[in-house]
C-alpha cells in the first residue's frame, strides 16, 4: 500500500465498522434478560443500551493501552498488519453473527492482532507481560461469572426466600431496568475501548503519534459507533443465550446483569480486557445452576463453548492470511 494515509482512512473506517458489528453483536449482553423477562419493550431496551453504552465508553482508557500497546509496541508494526488484524476479527464477528453463535469480539480481536503479527514477524516482538495480563483476564472472567452469578443468585433466594415467586418477580422487574443499565455501562466501558486501542496503536504505527495516547475524536467515534451498533441489535444471538441456554425470569435476569456487571466493572478497572459476551453467558448458566443443574440447557453451552474456543485460532488465521496478502502485494 504506497499511500499510509488513505490505508490510514480505510482502516479507520474500517474499524467503526467493527465497532457498529460489536455493538449489535454484543447487544444480547446489555439487554436480552431484560427484553426476554418482560423487564423492558424491545425499544426501550435498544434506547437505555445504546446511551449508556455510549457514555460507558468515556469513563476509562486503561483497556485501550492494554489493547494497544500492552501486547506489541505498536510503533515496530506495519498499518497494514495492524489492518490485517482488524480483518480477521470482523471475519469470524460475521459468521459467528450469521450462525447465532455468541462468540466474543475480544476473543476474535485478539486472536486476530496475534495472527497478523505473527504471520509478519514471528513471536519475537510480543511483550510476555501484556500477553499475560489478556490471557488470564479471558479465561479468568468467565470462571468468575460463573461463581459470582451462582453465588449472587443463592444469596437472592435465600434472603427472600418467604416471598411468593409472583411477588418476587414483581419488584425484581423494576429493579432489573437498573441491573440492564449497568451491564450496558460496563459493556461500553470496556469493549468500546478495544477498538480505540486499535486505532490508537494504528495511529502510532503510521506516525501520526509519537507517544501511545488516546485522541479524544477516537473515543467519541468509537463510542457512537458502539451506540449506533447496539440500537441495531442482534436478535439471533439474544435467542441463542438466552431462550436455548435458561427459561429466565425478572429475578434471574437481575442477577445475571448485576454478577456480569460487576465482574466487568472490574476487569476495566485493572485495564484488562475481557468478552463481556462470555461473561454474561457463564454468568446466567451461574444463575440456572444456583437453582438446579438440569435449568440450564448444557447442550446448547456446549455449542457455545466449542464457538468460543474456535475464536482465538480461526481469527488468528483469518488475520494471518491476511497480513500474509498484504505483504506480499506490497
Amino acid at each position: 500500500m504506497a499511500n499510509p494515509l488513505w490505508l490510514f482512512i480505510l482502516f479507520v473506517a474500517t474499524a467503526l465498522f467493527f465497532d457498529y458489528i460489536n455493538g449489535f453483536h454484543d447487544t444480547a449482553n446489555s439487554i436480552a434478560t431484560t427484553v426476554l423477562t418482560g423487564a423492558l419493550s424491545i425499544p426501550k431496551a435498544l434506547l437505555l443500551a445504546a446511551a449508556l453504552n455510549f457514555v460507558g465508553a468515556f469513563l476509562d482508557k486503561a483497556v485501550a493501552t492494554t489493547i494497544g500497546k500492552g501486547i506489541v509496541d505498536p510503533h515496530t508494526v506495519t498499518l497494514s498488519v495492524v489492518f490485517s488484524a482488524l480483518l480477521g476479527a470482523i471475519a469470524w464477528n460475521l459468521i459467528t453473527w450469521w450462525k447465532g453463535l455468541p462468540s466474543s469480539s475480544s476473543h476474535a480481536l485478539i486472536g486476530g492482532i496475534v495472527g497478523a503479527v505473527v504471520a509478519r514477524y514471528g513471536f519475537g516482538v510480543f511483550h510476555p507481560s501484556g500477553l499475560k495480563l489478556i490471557i488470564a483476564a479471558l479465561l479468568l472472567s468467565p470462571l468468575m461469572g460463573l461463581v459470582v452469578g451462582h453465588l449472587f443468585m443463592t444469596a437472592i433466594v435465600w434472603a427472600f426466600r418467604h416471598q411468593r415467586p409472583s411477588t418476587l418477580n414483581h419488584y425484581f422487574k423494576f429493579l432489573q431496568v437498573l441491573s440492564a443499565s449497568a451491564m450496558a455501562l460496563a459493556h461500553g466501558a470496556n469493549d468500546a475501548q478495544k477498538t480505540m486501542g486499535l486505532i490508537t496503536m494504528a495511529l502510532a504505527s503510521a506516525g501520526f503519534l509519537k507517544s501511545f495516547s488516546v485522541p479524544l475524536w477516537v473515543v467519541a467515534s468509537c463510542a457512537a459507533a458502539m451506540a449506533l451498533g447496539t440500537a441495531a441489535g442482534g436478535w439471533r444471538i439474544i435467542k441463542t443465550v438466552d431462550r436455548q441456554v435458561l427459561t429466565l425470569q425478572p429475578v434471574h435476569g437481575f442477577a445475571a446483569e448485576t454478577s456480569s456487571a460487576g465482574v466487568i466493572f472490574l476487569a476495566t478497572a485493572l485495564g484488562a480486557p475481557v468478552s463481556t459476551t462470555h461473561v454474561v453467558s457463564s454468568a446466567i448458566m451461574g444463575v440456572g445452576s444456583a437453582q438446579r443443574l438440569s435449568g440450564v440447557r448444557w447442550n446448547v453451552v456446549k455449542q457455545i463453548v466449542f464457538a468460543w474456543m474456535l475464536t482465538l485460532p480461526i481469527s488468528a488465521l483469518f488475520a494471518g492470511t491476511a497480513s500474509w496478502l498484504f505483504h506480499f502485494i506490497s
